[in-house]
């Protein structure tokens, strides 16, 4: 199998259906070469009678300790198939499902890359300009950091090579937040990372709704620094928004 999808998920019923509607009616990949994961951390809502009902793996959560995001990242990881794992959050959408797979298909699958990042914006009809700045800043901000060596990518959409996830451990649990740049870190220093626009896919703005984009500019910086310097996140939880 080529690739695993991997969505961790709690209590994602509002969104996660738009997303399986996507992923099942257009990858232009037989369904052989697929499969789709849901990690689930302990919904209380609908979301495994959604992932049931179009076809999806479904991971349950059964320990009474509450999963953080990488833990639902990794469960799902160690359960796939595939070589390659598209890690992607339940609140986004890709830009064109055809076109994102076919990038992969001619220029990820069988090429020396080991991981790659996508370009996230937020949902077109929900879109301000403090949106287009702020994720237009940080896409360019984290090819410089790639550039300079240290490797970064948006959690919402990450793919990596299996056998370098596996090599790694896959995310650190211990982190609260950041696992996706911490990830992506470690992974830099054993080879080529990309980001690419080719890979466009839109995100929620409801987290940035809530707290502002100062905030979460702000506990990026603290998280990411933290990370760097001690090896641990500044967040001892990353607050749910539904």
């Amino acid at each position: 199998m080529k690739y695993s999808i991997i969505i961790p998920t709690l209590n994602e019923e509002k969104l996660l259906p738009q997303l399986l509607n996507q992923l099942t009616a257009e990858i232009p990949l037989p369904k052989s070469e697929y499969e789709i994961i849901i990690s689930d951390g302990g919904s209380k809502d609908a979301t495994e009678e959604i992932a049931v009902r179009y076809g999806c793996i479904f991971l349950k959560h059964e320990s009474p300790v509450k999963d953080n995001i990488s833990a639902g990242r990794n469960k799902g990881g160690m359960k796939s198939s595939g070589n390659w794992l598209i890690f992607l959050n339940a609140d986004i959408l890709l830009a064109n499902t055809r076109n994102f797979f076919l990038f992969l298909e001619q220029k990820v699958a069988r090429s020396s890359l080991l991981a790659v990042g996508g370009h996230v914006k937020v949902f077109p009809e929900e879109e301000i300009f403090s949106d287009r700045l702020f994720h237009g800043f940080y896409y360019y901000y984290f090819h410089i950091l790639n550039f300079l060596g240290m490797g970064n990518g948006r959690g919402e959409c990450q793919i990596i090579r299996k056998d370098i996830f596996l090599k790694l451990g896959g995310y650190d649990e211990q982190l609260a937040a950041g696992e996706d740049f911490d990830l992506f870190k470690r992974i830099k220093k054993l080879g080529r990372i990309l980001l690419t626009d080719d890979l466009l896919v839109y995100e929620s703005p409801r987290r940035f709704r809530r707290f502002g984009y100062f905030n979460v500019s702000l506990m990026w910086l603290k998280n990411s620094t933290s990370i760097v310097l001690m090896k641990k996140s500044i967040s001892r939880e990353w607050e749910e928004v539904r």
